[in-house]
């Protein structure tokens, strides 16, 4: 499982920044065109994402997708009956039409043979969105978030491609909320410091990251933000700078990926005497939520609220 993840990272670091996205509603002439008799209400539809304004013609009934988190996504918001084929790094939920298409190495043939109406993507490798577009496939980019607004409007994008806008917003509303709710209840008193490790080289993610944000929530200080090369979002962190940092509470977005544990840190140089280690601070994160920017983040933030919680008492 390795390569997959070295290959996340490479395509993490250098997308996280990109992103870019927006829904319209249809105030072109044709993204208000009467809907006829074969034509669902709504369609045709325009959706600005990564790659400019997108007009849908009519409801997709074939859509492949290329991204774990929209696959999650288009299950949650109930379009998940449309979906033909997702990629093979797309294992939630686990009735999604898994295959052998890939998102970090696509190919043209492999997915114009599932015969879609719609392809949703998180990047642009080998320049696949142009690539589709010759065959008029329409195609959706919708990179990775950056801010957490960002990750609300990818499923509002989702929800007007689709035709599920009103479930798309009662998914958002419910996010949000909880969201909010987990976060005032954290308690923030005692200015806990944290580090998320991405993975065991180790990679970090700064507060200005969308990972970042969500910490931030809770009231959390970021030791990775006082990194040298912290201004890219993702800063390689030197054993010596985390150990010196002395951070209360470790988060690890690497177990599945690299097998990282409370016991496996504690065999790093220097690593043994750290508070968050000896106070049993280390939290075990499922490497996909932490990775994904989709409905699930719910779930993230009730593991950071549960472990600020119990580091504050």
């Amino acid at each position: 499982m390795r390569p997959v993840r070295t290959a996340f990272a490479g395509a993490l670091l250098a997308t996280f920044a990109l992103a870019g996205c927006g829904q319209s509603d249809g105030t072109t002439a044709k993204a208000t065109a009467p809907a006829t008799a074969s034509e669902p209400a709504g369609f045709p539809v325009t959706v600005k994402a990564e790659n400019g304004d997108v007009t849908i013609a009519k409801k997709p009934e074939r859509i492949v997708s290329l991204s774990p988190t929209a696959t999650e996504t288009l299950f949650a918001i109930g379009a998940g009956p449309q979906v033909v084929a997702v990629d093979d790094q797309s294992n939630y939920p686990a009735e999604a039409p898994k295959s052998s298409l890939s998102g970090f190495k696509p190919s043209v043939e492999a997915i114009v043979a599932q015969k879609p109406d719609l392809v949703v993507v998180a990047y642009d490798n080998d320049k696949i969105v142009a690539e589709l577009g010759k065959l008029n496939v329409p195609v959706l980019w919708e990179n990775a978030a950056v801010k957490i607004d960002d990750a609300y409007d990818q499923i509002a994008d989702l929800g007007a491609a689709t035709g599920t806008k009103a479930k798309a917003e009662e998914v958002v509303t419910g996010i949000k909320t909880e969201i909010d709710k987990l976060a005032q209840a954290a308690p923030k008193d005692k200015k806990l410091t944290y580090y998320h490790e991405l993975d065991n080289t180790p990679y970090a993610a700064t507060s200005s990251t969308f990972i970042g944000q969500i910490y931030g929530l809770f009231g959390l200080t970021n030791i990775a933000d006082k990194a040298p090369d912290a201004a890219g979002g993702y800063p390689k962190l030197s054993a010596e700078f985390i150990a010196q940092a002395d951070p209360d509470v470790i988060f690890l977005a690497d177990v599945k990926c690299c097998q990282q544990s409370k016991d496996t840190l504690a065999k790093r140089p220097g690593w043994k005497a750290l508070s968050a280690i000896k106070n049993d601070q280390v939290v075990q994160l499922d490497d996909d939520i932490a990775s994904r920017w989709g409905p699930r983040i719910v779930d993230l933030a009730k593991t950071i609220g549960s472990a600020v919680s119990k580091a504050s008492n």
